[in-house]
């Protein structure tokens, strides 16, 4: 399990992400996975692994709030800022810059008048769209087709000003901080879209440390990373848990990787989450004493 890094003892015992009978999946009858009593305590690092499509990011997802439970109860961090979320497609704005869209990460971390200013400058550009329609000057069909790139264009560049105009030097520093900690800082300025696949992971890592969460939900941070860059960013975020007692679970398809990630392992199989008891057994041998059962 996780070595090098020492958890230390917290005051806090509250447990982060608490399930309850939970049962989760996309049709009621066709659950993909049910989960008797399950908890996630500060300072922990828990890592979920198996074979592909049993329910792993439909449990992050879950937790995260995106997908409703068939049925059963998930307690978890729901104020602005206090979970974070790497998803598998990233979730990055292609046509900003990598301190852009780390910002994004800070501002929701640290800036509590940024919720407020980002509803109003959406509310603006859509009332704008209305008014048009209302006076007759366009179409919705006008609106899809040519308003659209222009409303978001404009969008985007009341963010982006936004950033040094409202954002506080904390949420400057975050960034910066997390830009610099993973390896990225040389190209903080480049657009997104021009970066390669293991360049955007790493963006998108260092906006969810940006952001100080205190849950992380990780689905396969670490693909499309070389070795010695997994290395690197593996070290930073785990470094991160321990130093603000926060908690992450990650999906990880690599047995050994998960194993040496890890304070608790776990695997889906047969719509179940069982706890990986010993570092010897592998997917195989587990298999196999279930089916000798």
């Amino acid at each position: 399990m996780r070595g090098g890094f020492v958890i230390e003892s917290s005051n806090e015992t509250t447990p982060l992400v608490i399930i309850d009978d939970l049962t989760i999946g996309y049709d009621s009858n066709k659950p993909l996975v049910s989960i008797d009593k399950f908890t996630v305590n500060p300072g922990e690092v828990i890592v979920l692994t198996g074979e592909s499509g049993i329910g792993k990011t439909t449990l992050l997802k879950t937790i995260a709030g995106l997908i409703k439970p068939i049925s059963g109860k998930v307690l978890a961090p729901d104020k602005r800022g206090e979970l974070g979320y790497i998803p598998q497609n990233l979730g990055l704005v292609r046509h900003a810059t990598v301190m852009h869209n780390v910002m994004l990460g800070a501002n929701a971390g640290h800036n509590k008048l940024w919720p407020k200013f980002f509803t109003f400058t959406l509310s603006f550009c859509l009332l704008f769209s209305f008014s048009l329609i209302g006076y007759g000057f366009v179409t919705w069909n006008s609106i899809l087709l040519y308003l659209s790139p222009i409303i978001a264009a404009i969008l985007f560049l009341i963010l982006a000003f936004s950033f040094s105009l409202f954002s506080p030097p904390i949420a400057k520093d975050s960034a910066l901080a997390a830009i610099n900690s993973l390896g990225i800082s040389s190209y903080k300025f480049k657009i997104v879209r021009q970066l390669s696949g293991g360049e955007r992971r790493r963006v998108a890592t260092a906006r969810t440390l940006s952001q100080k969460p205190r849950l992380i939900l990780a689905d396969e941070f670490l693909s499309e990373l070389d070795e010695k860059t997994k290395e690197k960013v593996q070290s930073e975020v785990l470094n991160y848990i321990t130093n603000n007692n926060s908690s992450i679970i990650i999906v990880e398809h690599d047995l050994i990787r998960a194993k040496e990630m890890s304070d608790r392992l776990f695997m889906i199989s047969d719509g179940k989450l069982k706890e990986h008891l010993t570092e010897e057994k592998s997917f195989s041998s587990v298999a196999n004493e279930e089916e000798e059962e």
